[in-house]
């Protein structure tokens, strides 16, 4: 009889802790920003077959010159997050930039590479809108985390290679100042069928295309890595046990390789994020100092 009560709430405690894993990326944060600084909220960055990609803008308007600003992207195995889920944007607003925390469509909206696209329509937003905007089109960088780290890279990477621009026609200059890569996916096709594969979430965007080697790569960031690659941060737990560290590691190589500027901070004993606060301020004082020997800052 204990047997038998004991399975279902040991069931139960398991689908609750996988329930919290899936749902860290659902929870709304408040974003506070500065005096001075204006919240626009949900504005359409792009349209795509009746789905409208919103993103909210943190602006000074007031600002003497145009700023720098930083494009969020959340992370969620690309099924899953919202970016209400988003915040902790503090360090960016004290160094006097503007923030673009996106959305994009998730897996079950459209699959591979509905998310590179969206992410490369936020970046032709800003370019377009920047005089609008007061941001600096010189001083764009693209962050994101997990799945939203591959977004960050993949729409960073692409420079002016426009594959994915179809959405976003008729700019050519698409370029970033840099890039911050937490924990993110750089080969897709790896992640999938390697021996650390773990997750389903791959298989479940690339719907289709699955088995197509070709275009998985076409989706990869590593594969975009070259000498003219925009500076990478890279910021990876070694206990990671939903992306594997070793991601992050072959990406390092491949930037040192071609002499491409980054950084590479390891999480001793890290899993995915989830670092305590000490950590992330040290993380994030670590970026501030990166932008700035890349000249981000006046």
């Amino acid at each position: 009889m204990k047997k038998r009560i004991l399975l279902p709430i040991m069931a139960a405690m398991l689908y609750l802790a996988s329930s919290a894993q899936t749902t860290d990326f659902m929870v709304p944060k408040p974003v506070v920003f500065p005096a001075g600084y204006v919240a626009k909220l949900d504005v359409v960055y792009t349209k795509v077959n009746g789905w409208d990609g919103r993103a909210d803008l943190y602006l000074n308007p007031n600002a003497t010159k145009p700023t720098p600003v930083v494009i969020n992207i959340h992370g969620g195995g690309w099924k899953s997050g919202t970016k209400e889920s988003q915040g902790g944007f503090n360090t960016f607003f004290k160094a006097g930039f503007a923030v673009a925390n996106m959305e994009y469509r998730l897996s079950g909206q459209a699959k591979a590479p509905a998310a590179v696209e969206d992410t490369r329509s936020m970046l032709v937003y800003l370019i377009k809108n920047a005089k609008e905007l007061n941001i600096d089109v010189n001083k764009i960088v693209i962050m994101g985390g997990s799945a939203g780290g591959h977004l960050a890279l993949m729409g960073g990477l692409l420079g002016n290679d426009h594959r994915f621009d179809t959405n976003c026609l008729g700019v050519e200059n698409i370029k970033v100042a840099a890039i911050i890569d937490k924990y993110g996916v750089t080969d897709i096709w790896e992640w999938t069928f390697g021996p650390e594969s773990k997750s389903s979430s791959p298989k479940l965007w690339l719907g289709e295309n699955v088995k197509n080697e070709a275009f998985i790569k076409s989706v990869s960031p590593i594969y975009y890595v070259n000498k003219n690659s925009p500076p990478i941060f890279i910021v990876h737990g070694d206990s990671d046990p939903i992306v594997p560290y070793q991601q992050s590691v072959d990406l390092y190589k491949k930037l040192q390789k071609f002499g491409v500027k980054s950084q590479f901070i390891t999480v001793a004993g890290g899993s995915h994020g989830k670092f305590d606060n000490e950590k992330n301020n040290e993380i994030n004082k670590s970026i501030i100092e990166f932008l700035k020997g890349i000249n981000l800052f006046d």
